[in-house]
């Protein structure tokens, strides 16, 4: 067991940033690990997640999570070893995951955190395909816009965290055809040599419209939207009807500094009685054991294959968070810390 260290490095919101963030809005920083109270643990993370949705809370408007605070620690998932611990429930040594990221050391109640089975799969996939994202691709397409036999599936940022899973359990749910956007010729390539996808569109070589018409002449069932923006009026425009639309994230929109305008041709949803439902992966956290136990066999057995796009040490975190916000990642973002 490792000792017991007296402070950590953070990373802290230095400034809220306009537009596109930079490196000048985050701050490495030192602060004290406090003695434990009773019913807390000691985390030393190993690795952590780096999202997209984490650049909505760097501006000081509400959301579904509170902002981050300037001057204060960011969170987010992470993974890593009990190195202390005052609580019954969660010993030393047990590999837990939990949401305070951002820093090499993490005090909390043992309540906070999850142990996790490095048996079952190695700790960098519970941020992954056994964490938020693969929870996300699975509530999306079992719950919010249910796949079904022969059904054709389309999903936006297909070479992302999400969206690169999502493809392959639609086709275990049933789908006969997946279509995946991204952007440039090797993340496309990826999607049908490793991610299993029918066919790959290319936001960056044109307008995505077309490219979904010829993908699919005779349209789309299921719709699973990262992107927002013009990839959701293409799918709109694209849904068969009684399609259904599950509305993930909104990645072209998070750096924009004024409202993007919406989709143009929402009466589509009224002529072809479509189904366009948000959701919020929180709202799905009871599905995690049920998703688990499936997606732990399938990782096993290989007929789920993930990517990784890992960058080393907490002071690379910045980085990595500029990256995911420009499509710099394929598959999953992740900063291993130790």
């Amino acid at each position: 067991m490792t000792s017991q260290p007296t402070v950590g490095r953070e990373i802290r919101l230095a400034s809220r940033p306009v537009g596109a963030p930079v490196a000048a809005n985050f701050q490495t920083a030192e602060s004290e690990i406090p003695e434990l109270a009773d019913g807390q643990i000691l985390v030393r993370n190993t690795w952590m997640s780096v999202d997209p949705y984490m650049r909505g809370r760097m501006d000081d408007v509400p959301g579904t999570l509170p902002p981050f605070a300037v001057g204060e620690p960011l969170d987010g998932s992470a993974v890593g070893e009990v190195i202390a611990s005052r609580s019954r429930d969660v010993p030393s040594g047990a590999r837990v995951s939990h949401f305070l990221g951002w820093r090499e050391y993490a005090v909390m109640d043992a309540a906070g955190a999850a142990v996790i089975d490095t048996d079952l799969a190695p700790e960098p996939a519970y941020l992954g395909a056994l964490g938020v994202p693969g929870l996300t691709a699975y509530a999306a397409l079992t719950d919010v816009a249910e796949v079904r036999e022969g059904d054709v599936v389309y999903v936006s940022a297909a070479a992302g965290a999400v969206g690169s899973l999502a493809g392959q359990i639609a086709r275990k749910l049933g789908a006969s055809r997946v279509i995946g956007s991204a952007g440039g010729p090797e993340k496309n390539r990826l999607l049908l040599d490793r991610f299993g996808y029918d066919a790959a569109l290319d936001h960056r070589a044109g307008p995505i419209a077309p490219q979904l018409a010829a993908a699919a002449p005779d349209g789309i069932d299921v719709y699973l939207d990262n992107v927002g923006g013009d990839h959701l009026e293409a799918a709109i425009g694209a849904l068969r009807p009684g399609g259904r639309a599950a509305l993930v994230g909104a990645i072209s929109g998070y750096n924009a500094t004024e409202a993007a305008p919406g989709p143009s041709n929402l009466f589509r949803i009224v002529q072809g009685e479509l189904t366009l439902r948000g959701m919020l992966v929180s709202s799905y956290v009871g599905l995690l054991p049920e998703f688990i136990g499936k997606a732990a066999g399938w990782l096993a057995d290989g007929s789920l294959r993930t990517e990784q796009t890992v960058l080393d040490g907490l002071d690379r975190a910045p980085a990595a968070l500029i990256g995911v916000l420009s499509g710099a990642n394929t598959g999953k973002m992740l900063v291993r810390l130790h």
